[in-house]
C-alpha cells in the first residue's frame, strides 16, 4: 500500500541561517549541509557536576513514570495514544541528569545557555534567534499571547494538533477553521482567501506534519505564501515532527525566519529525542520576532534537567538513530497489518498513523483498552477514525494480533 524507505535518512545537522536562493532547501541537503551530533559532542562532554552516588527511585514510581522499559514489571495497557517515544531517553541523557543533579539547587541560567550553543551549532542559527518553553506546546501558547490583538484572528486547519486554539482561548481571537483538502493536506488556497478577507492581523497555524492525520503539506506553496504576506500576519509552523519527516517536498522553514520576522517555528525534544516527560520545546524566530515574545516567556528556560538531558541527546547520534528506526519498524508493523486487513490507513510522516475504524470511537477504544492498549483520542470531524501513536516493535506485531481478532468478530 506504501512505499517504504526504511534507510538513507541522515541525521539532523546544520542548515545555512539564510534563505536560500534559486529555490527551497530540502530537507535531506538541510540535514547534511552542517554538522552533526560531533558538532556540539564537545559541548556535551564537559562535566556539569559530579555523579551522585547510590542514587534510588521507589519502586512505585519507577514503574509508574517508565513502565514500558525493558526489565519492568509491568501489566497495564501498552500506551499508544500520546505520539510518545517507547525507546525511553537516550542512556546518554539518563546519565547526563544523574551527573548533573549536584547543581539541581542552582538557577539553570548556564544550563540554558549550554542548550543555545548546542541548537546554534546544529541549526546554524544565531543565539538571539531561539527561545525555550516547556515542550513545544508552550511556544504555541507564547506566539499566541504576543500576537493577541482586538480584532485578530485565529486561522487553522480541521483537523489539527488543538493547543494554538486552546491556548488563545483567553484573547479576543475570531476563530477560522479551514477544512483539509480531500488528500489530507492543508488547504492553502482557501487559508489565504480567509486571511484576505479582512485587514485585520491573522496568526496563521500550520502543524507539518499535521497532528493527527500524520500527512504532509507541500511547504513551497506556504513559503511562496510567507513572502508574499504583509508582516501584520503571523506564520505559526509546529515541526515537532520534523525529524521523523522523509519526503522530497518537505523541508524546515528555519531557512526563511532571517529575512521574514513574521515567522516562527516551533521544534520540541518530546519525540525523537522521548524527552516529552521532562518538557522542553523551543522556537526559531527573528531576532526582533524573539524580543516581542520574550515578555510572554517563563524565565529561567529551560531547567536544569531538561538542559543537561538535552545537550546531551544532541550529541547521541545513535540514539538519534536508534530512534527513528524504531519508529519505522514500527510503522511497517503496522502498515502490513492494516493493509492485510484492508482498512484505510493514512500516509504518515510522524510517530503515529491514522486508520479507520467501524462503529463508535468509544467502543472501539473501550475494546481496544480490554484488550490491553490504549488508543488515541477523538479528532473531530474524523470520529471514524482512530489516531495510533507507535510503541516498540514487538508492542506493534501484538496489536496487529488483536486487529486481526476484531476483525472476526466484526469490531474493525
Amino acid at each position: 500500500m506504501f512505499q517504504r524507505n526504511m534507510g538513507g535518512r541522515r541525521l539532523p545537522a546544520v542548515g545555512a541561517s539564510s534563505e536560500p536562493q534559486g529555490g527551497h532547501m530540502k530537507r535531506r541537503a538541510f540535514l547534511r549541509a552542517g554538522l552533526t551530533g560531533a558538532g556540539v559532542a564537545g559541548i556535551a562532554a564537559a562535566p556539569l557536576a559530579a555523579p551522585l552516588a547510590g542514587a534510588t527511585t521507589a519502586r512505585g514510581l519507577d514503574t509508574l513514570f517508565n513502565p514500558r522499559r525493558p526489565g519492568r514489571d509491568y501489566n497495564g495497557p501498552v500506551r499508544l495514544s500520546s505520539n510518545e517515544n517507547p525507546l525511553g531517553i537516550a542512556p546518554s541523557a539518563r546519565q547526563a541528569i544523574i551527573d548533573g543533579l549536584d547543581e539541581a539547587n542552582r538557577y539553570p541560567g548556564a544550563t540554558g545557555e549550554l542548550v543555545r550553543e548546542a541548537l546554534v551549532a546544529r541549526l546554524g542559527v544565531k543565539p538571539g534567534q531561539l527561545f525555550f518553553g516547556s515542550g513545544s506546546t508552550e511556544i504555541l501558547r507564547i506566539a499566541s499571547a504576543a500576537w493577541a490583538a482586538p480584532g485578530g484572528r485565529l486561522i487553522y486547519a480541521e483537523p489539527t494538533y488543538e493547543d494554538v486554539p486552546r491556548y488563545s482561548q483567553p484573547f479576543a481571537y475570531d476563530h477560522v477553521t479551514v477544512p483539509l483538502t480531500s488528500d489530507y493536506a492543508h488547504d492553502i488556497d482557501r487559508m489565504r482567501e480567509e486571511v484576505a478577507k479582512s485587514s485585520a492581523p491573522s496568526v496563521i497555524y500550520f502543524c507539518n506534519p499535521n497532528n493527527p492525520t500524520g500527512t504532509l503539506t507541500a511547504t513551497g506553496p506556504i513559503m511562496d505564501w510567507i513572502r508574499d504576506e504583509g508582516e501584520q500576519h503571523l506564520f505559526l509552523v509546529d515541526e515537532a515532527y520534523f525529524e521523523l519527516a522523509d519526503d522530497p517536498g518537505y523541508e524546515t522553514f528555519v531557512p526563511l525566519i532571517e529575512r521574514h520576522p513574521n515567522l516562527i517555528v516551533a521544534r520540541t525534544f518530546s519525540k525523537v529525542y522521548a524527552m516529552a516527560g521532562i518538557r522542553l520545546g523551543y522556537g526559531i524566530a527573528h531576532e526582533a520576532t524573539v524580543q516581542r515574545v520574550l515578555p510572554f516567556a517563563t524565565r529561567n528556560a529551560p531547567n536544569h534537567v531538561a538542559g543537561v538531558a538535552a545537550v546531551a541527546s544532541l550529541a547521541d547520534d545513535e540514539f538519534f538513530a536508534k530512534s527513528v528506526k524504531t519508529n519505522d519498524e514500527a510503522k511497517a508493523i503496522m502498515y502490513d497489518a492494516l493493509a492485510q486487513l484492508d482498512i484505510e490507513v493514512l500516509p504518515s510522516h510522524t510517530n503515529f498513523v491514522m486508520h479507520r475504524i467501524k462503529g463508535e470511537l468509544a467502543t472501539y477504544n473501550e475494546r481496544m483498552f480490554e484488550a490491553g492498549f490504549n488508543v488515541g483520542r477523538p479528532f473531530p470531524p474524523m470520529t471514524d477514525w482512530s489516531r495510533l501513536s507507535m510503541g516498540l516493535p514487538s508492542d506493534m506485531e501484538k496489536l496487529a494480533e488483536v486487529m486481526t481478532d476484531f476483525r472476526k468478530k466484526d469490531w474493525i
